[in-house]
């Protein structure tokens, strides 16, 4: 889940007095390597691939190559490196497992349960979404991770004011921000509104700026970011142009209480990330990753 990069603070040799004033550097003044703590790659456990971004269940692992199955059932295999990997937003290094009777505790997001959960203070750092809805999904799924790492999740109730938002909020590296969003596609009002609050220019919105990184996914409400068969259909209703999205699925679904009865009914089936498009777990996972704060012992 679902951060923290883990790279250790470098060393430098001395450089005030001349090359040979003192003891020879054997290593020529270079920088330590990071170290990462060590995850038993079990199988089941859900992880990040830093690099790509795949997010996935571990399925076979090897010393050299690690194979997750996304949220789709499509397999991909990946090479096994030190730090190549995070679990609820810290980087790790995966390991083979040892030979256990019984598997890992997992939480809903896929992440490793703590035997004894212990919630760390809140950290100054923040996840906004979009609305309560948004927050709800967010906590039901990865709230333990969240608890885990201190980071609060915020619902901005509408991103038009984002950049005043972004603003207000004064990041920095030791408070960052990470914003998801609805319908992030290009030439939509939301990716203009992305661009603004990181002064990015088209093209521009895969870094993180100014200590602020925004994800999305590409659905008109996070609704859609349930997987149909989840609920029991087969595929979510087209809703006219100009009519009330969420009045629009409540009509073509036949529901007869009200929206924010039909939404408590569809947060009720989703148990797990797999009841999840895999490109809203990708960039939640990705903003709980870029907003985590370092572990307490660094």
């Amino acid at each position: 889940m679902p951060g923290q990069s883990g790279r250790g603070p470098g060393t430098r040799a001395g450089a005030q007095a001349g090359i040979l004033s003192g003891p020879i550097d054997a290593d020529g003044g270079r920088r330590s390597r990071p170290q990462w703590p060590t995850v038993a790659a079990e199988r089941g456990l859900v992880v990040r691939h830093r690099t790509s971004g795949c997010v996935g269940r571990i399925v076979r692992f090897s010393p050299q190559r690690v194979v997750l199955e996304d949220g789709n059932g499509r397999e991909h295999a990946l090479p096994v490196a030190p730090g190549a990997f995070s679990v609820g937003g810290r980087t790790v290094t995966l390991v083979r497992p040892a030979a256990t009777p019984a598997g890992p505790s997992l939480t809903a997001s896929g992440s490793l349960a703590p035997e004894r959960a212990s919630a760390r203070v809140a950290a100054a750092s923040r996840i906004m979404v979009e609305g309560l809805h948004d927050a709800e999904l967010v906590e039901k799924i990865w709230g333990d991770d969240l608890r885990a790492e201190g980071v609060v999740v915020e619902p901005l109730h509408g991103a038009d004011d984002l950049q005043a938002v972004v603003a207000e909020f004064g990041p920095t590296p030791e408070r960052r921000l990470g914003v998801l969003l609805d319908h992030l596609v290009a030439d939509t009002k939301e990716y203009r509104i992305a661009l603004a609050a990181t002064r990015g220019a088209p093209g521009e919105l895969t870094a993180a700026r100014d200590n602020v990184l925004i994800r999305g996914h590409p659905y008109v409400d996070i609704w859609q970011a349930v997987r149909p068969a989840a609920i029991g259909i087969e595929a979510w209703p087209t809703v006219p142009k100009g009519t009330d999205w969420k009045e629009g699925i409540r009509s073509a679904l036949g529901f007869g209480g009200s929206t924010g009865e039909l939404w408590r009914a569809i947060l009720g089936r989703v148990t797990s990330y797999r009841d999840l498009e895999p490109s809203l777990v990708g960039a939640v996972e990705e903003l709980i990753d870029f907003v985590a704060p370092p572990p307490p012992d660094r």
